[in-house]
């Protein structure tokens, strides 16, 4: 009998303690709510607010920007980051300050990104855009001092090759004519 009489009174107890939380509302202080209440929104509009935020300006108006990749063939021959070169299908060659060359590239990018990326690029490394022929494959003419540059584009979609042409400027004169033309 004695661990019966254990056992009610144990649940009496039990249920006075339950009673007792009940009647005590425990309740934070208004300073209190108001400060939970700023944290969970500043974390809520910060972390929802950061996830959509990038490096680049990716809106529907505005292209991607294309980074230059760190390592390159010729230091002053850009290539979008991201794009492989294509071993098979490419060949160099230097000598006494003579470079000529085929490279070609593959990689993703649209060719609007990459004729925008070789624009502000091979300036940078002061080539002059002659002209760019932008009608279906993309075709840009860069000079300099005794060097040409052609670039062309082709692709569809999302991926792009590039076919970078490097050679010597052709010295001509302009040759006079025997008689004059009447």
């Amino acid at each position: 009998m004695k661990t019966w009489r254990k056992n009610i009174l144990r649940a009496r107890q039990n249920f006075y303690l339950l009673d007792f939380a009940r009647r005590i509302k425990v309740l934070p202080s208004r300073e209190v709510m108001l400060y939970i209440i700023f944290i969970v929104s500043f974390l809520a509009t910060g972390l929802t607010g950061c996830a959509n935020l990038s490096k680049n300006d990716k809106s529907p108006g505005n292209p991607d920007i294309l980074e230059p990749q760190a390592l390159l063939k010729f230091s002053d021959i850009p290539v979008p980051a991201g794009f492989k070169q294509l071993p098979n299908d490419s060949y160099s060659f230097e000598s006494g300050g003579m470079r000529v060359a085929l490279l070609k590239y593959r990689g993703k990018g649209t060719q609007d990104q990459v004729v925008n990326f070789y624009k502000e690029q091979m300036a940078m490394y002061n080539w002059n855009l002659l002209n760019a022929v932008e009608y279906g494959q993309r075709l840009l003419n860069f000079d300099r001092e005794n060097e040409s540059c052609i670039i062309n584009l082709s692709g569809s979609g999302n991926t792009t090759n590039i076919s970078i042409t490097l050679g010597p400027k052709t010295q001509t004169t302009p040759k006079k004519a025997k008689e004059p033309l009447k």
